[in-house]
């Protein structure tokens, strides 16, 4: 080992201990090597040595609950719990590297395969924090219309992704026809009427991919209006199509909210810190203080609504 910068397992848990390739032994031998240790559902608990293979991690981590149609679950078309524990603990090495050029030390590195999960989640991560399951929604979003596939006259279907009222807009004037309907009191329940379309409740007819002023036309044509217009859109095709690619709880203003555990874990570091979000404007004044703005300028700048 003398020399090396990284090293990584993914050895079943003890293995590595018993070959004395563990991070503790190899670490203490040689302290500037960086040893990172990638397990299925961590080095302690009841799941330790249980075998993680990439769909029981899916499915045991949660992600399968939220992937596919209401009635069917799928896993990802991909391996990716072992893809994200692979770019985890490539972070993890980065950051690594980062401490050893200011402590001149490395040090062990953790990451599992499953506990990490939950970090990767995003909206769906943060709404089961409220206690209510997250739906599984195929490819339409969980709270923004339109985002789903939709239908055409010819048999195919549209793929948008509309992200805010200035795309909802554009989408409504220049592909729909519809110049009206984001300026009008039921400009919301249009865009309602796409995601009860999507979630089988009916709706209006405009959850139909639309050709002119309101009717439906083939998908391609409803590309080149597409274009212009700059709104997110795709089309459905196999992997095939594409060609080969590279692999390429803390306090809160009114209480306290949980949040997902960092993904990585350095064993020999500090706890990380899970300071109080500070509040709306709580540290303004101390930044422009730092920056050399005149009290008198912040005053200015706060009358005027432009900061807090």
């Amino acid at each position: 080992m003398a020399g090396t910068d990284v090293f990584v397992q993914n050895l079943a848990q003890g293995a590595a201990a018993r070959l004395g390739l563990d991070a503790a032994t190899l670490c203490a031998a040689h302290p500037e090597l960086i040893a990172v240790d990638v397990s299925g559902y961590g080095a302690e608990g009841p799941y330790a040595h249980k075998r993680a293979y990439d769909m029981l991690v899916q499915c045991e981590a949660g992600l399968v609950s939220v992937t596919g149609t209401p009635g069917q679950p799928v896993k990802s078309g991909i391996p990716a719990a072992d893809i994200a524990a692979g770019m985890y603990a490539f972070s993890g090495v980065l950051a690594a590297l980062v401490r050893r050029g200011t402590t001149g030390r490395g040090g062990p590195v953790e990451v599992s395969c499953s506990t990490r999960w939950p970090s990767g989640w995003g909206i769906r991560c943060t709404t089961g924090c409220t206690g209510h399951s997250p739906a599984r929604t195929g490819l339409a979003h969980a709270v923004i219309a339109p985002y789903d596939a939709y239908p055409t006259a010819d048999g195919g279907l549209v793929l948008l992704s509309v992200q805010n009222d200035r795309e909802w807009r554009r989408l409504a004037e220049q592909v729909l026809g519809r110049p009206n309907w984001p300026t009008t009191p039921a400009s919301r329940r249009t865009r309602h009427g796409w995601r009860a379309r999507r979630d089988g409740r009916g709706g209006r007819g405009g959850a139909r991919a639309p050709d002119g002023g309101g009717g439906t036309g083939p998908a391609r044509r409803g590309g080149r209006r597409l274009r212009p217009a700059q709104l997110g859109r795709g089309a459905r095709r196999p992997p095939a199509a594409h060609g080969p690619r590279p692999l390429a709880g803390r306090g809160v203003a009114g209480g306290a909210a949980a949040f997902a555990a960092a993904p990585i874990v350095f064993p020999d570091a500090p706890e990380p810190r899970m300071d109080r979000v500070p509040a709306l404007g709580q540290d303004t004044d101390e930044v422009f203080a730092e920056l050399g703005v005149p009290e008198a300028e912040l005053k200015e700048l706060r009358g005027a609504g432009v900061i807090a």
